[in-house]
């Protein structure tokens, strides 16, 4: 008897449908095959499927059993086909009504008692069998709530094959899953920390409003224990908040990787990502031998944050090049080449020199002038390049650590950004750009426009300051962010001044 079961399959952080077929005749020898690129999970699923039945009370008689899983020139993996492959089986024997399961698709991981437990990647599988116009769809109990958020399918939650059959075969009567998205969305609102728990650092504060503003990656740099780390990791809290498409694509890539939760199947805040500088290419890209999203999908449309920048290995940071000038990453393999989104904000943090008090007042730098050339060099010219704010963050005095005064707050500072964001939409609406740090060619000559005065200004700072062409670019860009913060059109004198400030490593007479 042939039957063909409707399911899904991933590919990077989408899903393309995959109909399970299974021909099963009891002439001839015993035997089961499976076709169709099945990866190592995929073609065990046969040993669990068989002992979950069997112990569920189900035995699939001696047959010679035939699985293709088409289209059969895509690789498949993981253990969703374990509730599909169960299903056709059962169909096949007419334990389940053949026509009781047209419309519906299937994805699930069998125990080997019957139960059913989560598997990855559900939102980006719920979006695509809501494009086919299925019946429903049918999956883990511990997976509803996420593939819920997707509207106009319904939904079926189950924890045992048995609650499947029943269903089927119209002895069980199940309700869609139904989520709540409003009460999941208002989480979104609350964060732990806030800006004004931070003392001092008002020309660090000021240059993150700027570089959230503006979209400009940022670099800090000073001795330790200056708060650095502190300084990122609320930078979060100052962002526009994620709209819900944002969210969705947000969530697709940690569906993927396995990294929701069923308490919050949904990403609502902006992503913060720190990983250890001991990460691999692949742990910072993505990678593997069938592709899988790296840390720079994983902080799409939040922040990747890498601290102690230098002690990364050169050959990581290098591949970040990619992403930061396109916003995505392809990975190409042999028989693959997969595209995830990497549409983040860069923040770095590392010392001035290894033993990170070079310029600071109270302690001596032990360093000596090679030292401190090689420890600068880890971080290459082209990725630099790509940073727009160098940001002193030094030692913070006693009397701002006692200081009772209010510091700026989390809420007043994205007030400021939404309003600068806000302008910048107007002006590049129609234009393939979006934010000032993606200014370039014409378009900088067009919205970067100066007057005799700035010009000479400005020529005056290069020349005696010995910056680069590539800090003249900069340069004009975080003015234009800093004009927008204060409502100007116009980039004025103070605009490009306080702009020259956040340029250090391209400064000649930084530290001497």
């Amino acid at each position: 008897m042939f039957v063909s079961i409707n399911t899904a399959a991933l590919l990077g952080i989408d899903a393309i449908l995959v109909q399970l077929e299974v021909d099963l005749t009891r002439s001839g020898i015993p035997a089961f095959t499976m076709v169709g690129l099945a990866e190592g999970a995929v073609k065990e699923s046969k040993e669990r499927v068989f002992t979950a039945l069997k112990n569920s009370g189900f035995k699939i008689p001696p047959s010679r059993i035939t699985v293709n899983l088409a289209p059969a020139d895509m690789k498949k993996e993981g253990s969703a086909y374990d509730l599909p492959l169960a299903v056709s089986l059962l169909c096949a024997t007419e334990i389940i009504p053949k026509e009781s399961v047209e419309g519906f698709f299937f994805a699930g991981e069998l125990a080997l008692d019957g139960s059913l437990r989560s598997i990855n990647g559900v939102l980006p599988m719920a979006i695509r069998i809501r494009q086919e116009g299925a019946k429903g769809f049918i999956l883990p109990a511990q997976n509803a709530k996420e593939a819920s958020i997707v509207k106009g399918l319904d939904v079926y939650g189950v924890s045992h094959i048995h609650e499947v059959i029943e269903f089927l075969t119209g002895n069980l009567k199940i309700e869609p899953f139904v989520v709540d998205i409003d009460e999941i969305w208002s989480k979104r609102t609350y964060y732990a920390i806030d800006f004004k728990e931070v003392k001092g650092q008002k020309h660090a504060k000021r240059a993150i409003e700027i570089a959230a503003a503006g979209s400009h990656n940022l670099l800090f740099i000073g001795p330790p224990g200056s708060g650095k780390t502190m300084l990122a990791q609320r930078i979060p809290t100052v962002l526009p908040p994620l709209e819900f498409d944002e969210a969705i694509e947000v969530t697709k890539i940690y569906s993927v990787v396995g990294m929701l939760t069923e308490d919050a199947p949904l990403i609502v805040e902006r992503p913060f990502r720190s990983p250890h500088h001991t990460i691999s290419d692949a742990g910072l890209i993505g990678g593997g031998h069938y592709p899988r999203p790296g840390e720079v999908s994983l902080a799409h449309k939040g922040v990747l944050f890498l601290d102690e920048l230098p002690e990364f290995k050169k050959h990581v940071l290098e591949v970040l090049r990619q992403p930061l000038e396109d916003k995505k990453v392809t990975i190409s393999r042999a028989k693959t080449s997969l595209t995830f989104p990497a549409d983040f904000m860069l923040v770095a943090a590392m010392n001035p020199c290894p033993c990170g008090y070079l310029g600071d007042e109270k302690h001596r730098c032990i360093c000596t002038p090679s030292q401190i050339q090689r420890y600068r060099s880890k971080i290459s010219g082209p990725l630099l390049d790509r940073i727009d704010l160098h940001v002193e963050v030094p030692a913070v005095p006693y009397k701002d650590l006692k200081s009772t005064d209010s510091m700026p707050d989390s809420d007043s500072m994205r007030k400021n950004i939404l309003k600068a964001k806000k302008i910048q939409a107007k002006r590049y609406k129609g234009l393939p750009i979006s934010s000032n740090s993606e200014l370039s060619g014409k378009w900088l000559n067009e919205f970067c426009k100066l007057g005799e005065k700035e010009h000479s200004f400005l020529e005056s700072a290069v020349t005696k300051l010995g910056l680069s062409a590539r800090a003249f670019t900069r340069i004009l860009r975080i003015s234009r962010t800093i004009a927008d913060l204060s409502g100007e059109e116009e980039i004025t004198i103070s605009h490009l001044a306080e702009a020259i400030n956040y340029r250090n490593l391209d400064r000649k007479d930084i530290y001497l």
